[in-house]
């Protein structure tokens, strides 16, 4: 039967559970302003009536009521809706990297501007070009030389700008990997105390936000996606393999590659492979490391050395106001001393490979001619040779264009003499050398008997790289080539010192027959103004102007690209979290409002406990006087 004194325990069960939902208020507006705090609410149902059915009861009226009970404090959370703003952190991540880094390569190329290399390389054009019309001033050849100078400073400086960003991403990119390690150690200690705290019935809100808010960052810092189905095992993947299962962690580790330059490759830590990353901060300053900036650095290398070679080709041709002839207008600085282009790639003590930029045939040839003999040509691709085909009725340029178009890293170009030139452009790989030829082969005679570069046909007289001596299945004799330059040209490029401590050596003529030229000839300084239209720029850029236009072009355009995908990324995570923000997010009216409820419900229960209390008295202390 109902005990006499069960009205004290029913008043005191609804005061305390009336206190546990003000002191839950209480907490949600403690955290009202705490970033990923969902607020709570507590959860009251009666408490178990004394008769259960199929227990032995008194015959009484129905079941007696024993009150109310704080039955769970439950956080107000979407799951699906947290889902879906930890998909979008990936790409925010994603695109604010490549927003930041792409404005400072913006930066770096600050064109137009008076300091530009596209001005300072205009500028040096001009001087040739009036070079040409006084070739026998002494001030002219000054000119030149000061410009050249100035010119190369412009860009060194746009190359250091480049490499300092390249190394700033590196660095940053190390820092991430630790931020990643550092994450999933957090989440990993959460998961651990968040199964201890189910275990036993409790509901770990607190702890469940703090970890949606660190699995968010991390989101913005590697494409993930998320398993909680388990409730004993917490998963977080990435590309299909865990980086987080319950406690248990797979960290990521950075590792210098020196087929990178140096440069840090993100690898699993537990096996040494490399990690691969769909989104997320560190896919795209991997991307913008080893894509876009080293492309950037690229073009301009290229640049720079078809620049410097296409000069000292006219250069060297001419004769100074001295007489002197033979002298390269720029210093050159190759890969290798060996004359034979011969080079120890795996560091064994024996040449095993051949580095080579240009080689040039012996044959002048007129570029529209046609070429009267069909077959293929096989040059080196970024993966797999890329095979060309050439047809009777094909002109020596339409051959030209045709490699020039193909998608192989061999070009060509006629130089002023008439022979084809074929040379080394940048590499897509990281693992080959920029400017280095690597693989021409011819299946017919165009590059054999009519341009005179190949000694054979087929595969047994093809030039290839990855042997030494690899020069013996070029034509000997006449025939000229150029060993690889050193690394990253537009880094090391200057004006020849003998020019610098004598202008008159600078060469304005071509003379005749081999002759010095005369005082008033400017054949040479006309040749070397005219490069700057010409169609002489090897590979799909056909001359100077023309590259600098593309280059500020596509740095313009992925900036562009970046700031708008930025912009959407935000504006979509806004959306999402004002949307969170609505579900669970603290709204203080609203809490004022339920700590009203709960105040009137705990002055209620107490005077239901002053009530009983003075039934008590009744019977305790008047009774039976």
């Amino acid at each position: 039967m109902n005990s006499t004194f069960s009205g004290i325990e029913v008043g005191k069960r609804s005061l305390m559970a009336h206190n546990q939902g003000m002191s839950t208020i209480g907490h949600n507006l403690s955290n009202a302003s705490v970033d990923g705090y969902s607020r709570q609410r507590v959860q009251m149902a009666p408490f178990s009536p004394i008769y259960m059915p199929g227990l032995n009861r008194a015959e009484t009226a129905g079941q007696l009521g024993q009150g109310v009970i704080a039955e769970r404090v439950e956080r107000v959370h979407d799951n699906i809706l947290e889902g879906r703003i930890v998909s979008q952190a990936n790409g925010q991540g994603y695109w604010e990297a490549r927003d930041r880094y792409i404005l400072m390569a913006e930066e770096v190329y600050n064109e137009p501007s008076e300091y530009s290399v596209r001005t300072l390389t205009d500028q040096f054009w001009e001087g040739w070009q009036e070079l040409s019309m006084h070739p026998e001033e002494p001030a002219a050849r000054q000119q030149v030389v000061q410009r050249g100078e100035a010119l190369i400073s412009g860009i060194q400086r746009r190359h250091t700008g480049l490499k300092e960003i390249r190394g700033m991403i590196d660095e940053e990119i190390g820092i991430t990997v630790e931020r990643i390690n550092n994450l999933l150690n957090d989440v990993s200690g959460l998961n651990e105390q968040i199964v201890k705290i189910k275990a036993v019935g409790d509901n770990p809100n607190d702890l469940l936000d703090r970890r949606d808010l660190l699995v968010k960052e991390l989101s913005g810092l590697v494409d993930i996606t998320v398993d909680s189905r388990d409730p004993d095992e917490f998963l977080i993947h990435t590309g299909g393999i865990h980086l987080l299962q319950g406690k248990n962690v797979h960290p990521l580790s950075v590792e210098s590659n020196p087929l990178n330059e140096g440069y840090s490759d993100v690898r699993w830590a537990e096996s040494g492979d490399n990690a691969y990353f769909g989104g997320g901060k560190i896919a795209s300053l991997v991307e913008l490391r080893d894509q876009d900036i080293r492309r950037e650095i690229q073009k301009l290398d290229n640049m720079t050395i078809n620049f410097v070679d296409l000069v000292n080709e006219n250069h060297s041709a001419g004769f100074g106001l001295n007489g002197k002839t033979g002298i390269d207008f720029f210093k050159s600085h190759p890969f290798i001393n060996n004359i034979a282009g011969n080079y120890d790639a795996n560091g064994d003590g024996a040449f095993d490979s051949t580095y080579l930029f240009r080689i040039n045939g012996t044959n002048s040839l007129d570029a529209r001619e046609q070429v009267g003999i069909n077959g293929v040509l096989t040059l080196s691709g970024d993966g797999e040779d890329v095979r060309v085909p050439y047809f009777p009725t094909d002109t020596v340029e339409d051959v030209v264009k045709r490699i020039n178009l193909s998608g192989s890293e061999v070009v060509a170009r006629l130089d002023r003499e008439g022979h084809l030139a074929l040379k080394g452009s940048t590499a897509g790989s990281i693992e080959n050398p920029d400017f280095v030829i690597r693989h021409v082969e011819d299946s017919g005679q165009f590059l054999v008997g009519y341009a005179g570069m190949l000694q054979e046909s087929g595969e047994n007289g093809a030039f290839d790289w990855g042997q030494a001596n690899s020069v013996l299945a070029l034509q000997g004799g006449e025939l000229d080539y150029a060993v690889a330059p050193l690394s990253h040209p537009s880094g090391w490029i200057e004006v020849n010192s003998s020019l610098i401590d004598d202008p008159n050596s600078v060469a304005a003529g071509f003379g005749v027959n081999g002759r010095v030229a005369e005082v008033g000839d400017g054949t040479t300084a006309s040749s070397i103004a005219s490069l700057r239209t010409s169609e002489i720029m090897v590979g799909r850029i056909p001359d100077f102007d023309t590259y600098f236009s593309e280059v500020v072009a596509d740095i313009g355009l992925k900036g562009e690209t970046a700031a708008r995908a930025l912009d959407t990324e935000n504006l979509i995570m806004q959306d999402l979290e004002a949307m969170r923000d609505s579900i669970s997010g603290v709204n203080i009216d609203e809490e004022l409002s339920e700590m009203i409820k709960f105040q009137h419900g705990y002055t209620a229960a107490a005077r239901f406990v002053t009530a009983v209390n003075e039934m008590l008295d009744t019977i305790i202390n008047r009774l039976g006087v």
